[in-house]
């Protein structure tokens, strides 16, 4: 699941590197919120480990 926002900032690079621009910027916004989000999601969970 964490690896999603990584291809979406790899598809960004290649959008960039193919000259479309338009199509860079909608996928690294799209990468930047996937990335906070899942950030928000493992940093707000607590680890329930029972030794």
């Amino acid at each position: 699941m964490m690896v999603l926002p990584f291809v979406g900032f790899a598809g960004s690079a290649a959008a960039i590197l193919s000259g479309r621009r338009g199509v860079a910027l909608g996928l690294w916004v799209v990468s930047l919120i996937g990335t906070l989000a899942l950030f928000a999601a493992h940093a707000t969970a607590t680890l329930q480990l029972d030794f």
